[in-house]
């Protein structure tokens, strides 16, 4: 099934991907305070377990882009 443009920005402004996209955001910056990535580092922040909704901070950690992508 084909998504319209109008399609794609209704669901990136809904709230709920509002709140998920504040979540990620969150941890990136978390983790750029703690000096362990910088903007453009080819770093993502994974989650352990699979779970984008458990950022226990024990849940979280630094791995490449290239890592975090093979996983999923």
């Amino acid at each position: 099934m084909a998504y319209s443009k109008g399609d794609y920005a209704k669901y990136h402004k809904s709230e709920r991907m509002k709140e998920e996209r504040a979540k990620r955001n969150k941890n990136r910056r978390e983790a750029e305070r703690k000096k362990k990535v910088k903007k453009g580092d080819g770093k993502e922040i994974d989650h352990k377990d699979g779970n984008p909704k458990n950022n226990k901070k024990g849940n979280l950690r630094v791995v490449s882009r290239r890592r975090n992508r093979k996983k999923q």
